[in-house]
């Protein structure tokens, strides 16, 4: 009868253990002093087992149970597919993922570059090189996850991008309207390390594969895109530019990052 016991208990710590699992959680950030919510989305997790993993950043005003109910619905289908740990945190609405010079608890290029993938490799079965850690992201996110992509090049092996807000000299009346200047400061006064643009020579030598997209009825961004994907063609740097119909909203970018979660998926082979 114990052995018996024994054996339930045991098949019922691995049933607990493998089963696929949506967590939320709250990572604190010693930069900013603070907790930062954060969608953990595992496959069927594995003993001796580990999974590559993406960080997936919302856009402007979105929040990580958006990611699941209404901008990529199949995710959770797609970590067990894929057999990828999806991370998706919390952007504060409208922190542009910036380590911001004007607010000091609004560290997020830090904290998603950083910290928060140190705290994934020690709590979740991830694999550590570079190669099998990407990060996505979408309109502000889009600019977050290019911004940190190309920074922690050493930390990130895929970079994508989709409807991404790439050019803030080009953003004209949304550069307010956006609240860009509430975490970055005035336009004719920002460090010029945060223009997109000045990631393309470091783009060169980084060693990463980058994705890119936009819908063509997107009139916003649309224009920033193509002339990214110009200056990348013409720097001779390699990455995969597409346009398709669509619009800036979440019927565009639904399929498009659905899309890209499984380019993301061959680049892991």
């Amino acid at each position: 009868m114990k052995k018996l016991i024994n054996i339930v208990v045991v098949l019922t710590a691995f049933a607990q253990f493998s089963a696929q699992k949506i967590i939320h959680q709250e990572v604190f950030s010693p930069k900013m002093n603070k907790k930062i919510k954060t969608i953990i989305i595992t496959p069927n997790v594995q003993p001796n087992t580990t999974y590559p993993s993406v960080y997936i950043l919302h856009g402007f005003s979105g929040n990580p149970d958006r990611i699941l109910k209404e901008d990529i619905p199949d995710i959770v289908k797609k970590a067990q597919e894929y057999k990828t740990i999806y991370i998706l945190p919390d952007g504060n609405y409208s922190s542009w993922y910036v380590d911001s010079p004007i607010i000091k608890d609004s560290q997020y290029q830090t904290f998603i570059g950083k910290e928060l993938v140190d705290f994934i490799d020690k709590n979740y079965p991830v694999k550590a090189e570079k190669r099998f850690r990407g990060i996505l992201g979408w309109s502000m996110g889009g600019y977050g996850a290019t911004n940190i992509g190309v920074t922690y090049n050493k930390t990130f092996g895929i970079v994508g991008s989709s409807c991404g807000a790439l050019d803030f000299n080009a953003f004209g009346e949304g550069y307010n309207k956006y609240m860009v200047n509430k975490v970055i400061g005035p336009l004719e006064s920002i460090n010029s390390n945060l223009f997109t643009d000045n990631k393309i020579k470091l783009m060169a030598t980084a060693g990463q594969r980058y994705i890119f997209d936009c819908g063509t009825e997107d009139i916003q961004m649309i224009g920033q895109n193509r002339k990214f994907h110009a200056k990348l063609t013409e720097q001779k740097i390699q990455h995969l530019y597409t346009e398709s119909l669509g619009a800036h909203d979440n019927q565009y970018w639904s399929r498009s990052l659905s899309e890209q979660l499984t380019l993301f998926d061959k680049y892991f082979k």
